[in-house]
């Protein structure tokens, strides 16, 4: 069932520093104490307002249960709507699907 996973859409080369790494860290995390995510049905509004245009990117498929940091959904006040915000680095067992994106 979809309510059992959350998204976050990153570059390729970021994804690839997180294999490294062992762990996966947005920029967000630094700059706003979180990282950004989105239920199934955001990501296609995620995707329109922040990365048109861009090249390089894969969504990842996280498994909520799996996320060893506190997964909050928060209100997004500029556009009235909760997304779920992980605080905290993701482990990399909760990621089970890394899908490219074409770019526009």
């Amino acid at each position: 069932m979809d309510s059992d996973y959350i998204y976050h859409v990153t570059t390729q080369k970021k994804w690839g520093e997180a294999l490294a790494l062992g762990q996966y860290e947005a920029d967000s995390l630094a700059s706003e104490g979180f990282m950004h995510c989105s239920t199934e049905a955001q990501v296609p509004g995620v995707l329109e307002r922040y990365y048109q245009g861009q090249s390089g990117l894969v969504i990842l498929k996280i498994i909520k249960e799996k996320v060893e940091r506190p997964l909050i959904f928060e209100l997004a006040g500029s556009i009235n709507e909760v997304f779920p915000h992980i605080h905290g680095a993701l482990n990399l067992d909760a990621v089970i699907e890394v899908t490219p994106l074409n770019s526009k």
